[in-house]
């Protein structure tokens, strides 16, 4: 099977790696008429066809399969996603035979996003149990009052290993329209999730928060800050952006969009709950462009109509906890 050749390693049972992947516009090949992916479609202006989807599948099936392996022996237990067009993707990708040594399950909804792209969960059912979800509605507006459709708020609260938590997958609105510009937008779905924590803290004493995502802003914008402040959240994906090194590359400048936080309660050492270990960019050689003026940026499906058959435009992120038995 293929993950022997992982397993030869002394497989660490009290450690579990999370994991959040951005997958460059995982579409299927048909044409849906409700939303704007007519370009990825075989007579589509990408030329969208099923070997390349099916390509694109086994690539990011393999690359899952990898995170986290090599300090702990195991893929992730847990796996947030964002830029899947529906839940056929989602079913193709987990029939991937890479991954069908894991029992993984997902959660996922369809989300007013115009083009179709939503956030899903993928979770191992061996370790996690699913209690809740729900899709949080993200309300912004366009400087003209026009709404923005973009893509919910994962929510799920389910059981890890018996210990009780509450993750949000989240996938905020682009910078297409500039950074500076579109700020706001960000800011209100960082003030969103502020909101959907308050209410769950009626409930909940001390809940364990896991909020993973592509936030389109960086660790140190006010966005991110506004999490890390007001609901007392652990970033440690701050200390992994550097100038040479990022889970994204634009013009030769690299940034950490994709980030994992977690609240405190991961930072103590009580029996029966997890521990934050570390955390990383999965951004081995395989997942890179091996030559040219790009070498080491992410090797991703396309550059602009150009098909070049790699995995995606971003690195995959993820942090390892430790269950204290």
């Amino acid at each position: 099977m293929f993950f022997s050749k992982f397993f030869k390693k002394k497989v660490q049972n009290s450690m579990h790696t999370i994991a959040f992947y951005n997958l460059e516009n995982l579409f299927d090949t048909e044409d849906h008429p409700d939303k704007l992916d007519s370009d990825y479609t075989p007579n589509g202006k990408l030329q969208w066809t099923p070997k390349r989807y099916k390509s694109k599948l086994f690539k990011l099936a393999s690359t899952i399969s990898k995170i986290g392996v090599d300090a702990i022996g195991k893929p992730p237990v847990l796996v947030g996603v964002v830029e899947v067009e529906n839940k056929k993707v989602l079913k193709d990708l987990l029939a991937e035979p890479v991954l069908t040594s894991c029992e993984y399950d997902f959660i996922h909804y369809d989300s007013p996003d115009e083009r179709g792209i939503d956030n899903a969960l993928i979770f191992d059912k061996r370790f996690f149990k699913v209690l809740h979800s729900e899709a949080i509605p993200l309300e912004v507006f366009n400087l003209d009052g026009q709404q923005d459709m973009t893509r919910d708020i994962l929510y799920v609260r389910g059981v890890l290993n018996g210990e009780e938590v509450h993750l949000f997958v989240n996938h905020w609105p682009s910078r297409r329209d500039g950074g500076d510009e579109t700020a706001y937008k960000r800011i209100k779905a960082a003030d969103t999730i502020v909101a959907f924590m308050n209410v769950l803290e009626e409930t909940y004493a001390n809940p364990n928060y896991i909020v993973m995502g592509d936030f389109n802003d960086g660790p140190h914008t006010a966005s991110v800050k506004k999490l890390v402040g007001e609901k007392h959240l652990f970033n440690p994906m701050e200390k992994l952006l550097t100038p040479k090194r990022g889970s994204a590359n634009y013009k030769f400048k690299w940034s950490l969009f994709d980030q994992i936080l977690i609240s405190h309660s991961f930072l103590n050492y009580e029996k029966k709950t997890h521990s934050y270990n570390s955390s990383n960019i999965f951004d081995d050689h395989f997942l890179t462009e091996f030559k040219g003026k790009f070498k080491g940026s992410p090797f991703r499906t396309y550059v602009g109509r150009r098909y070049m058959g790699g995995y995606s435009d971003h690195f995959p992120v993820y942090l390892q906890l430790k269950f204290n038995k």
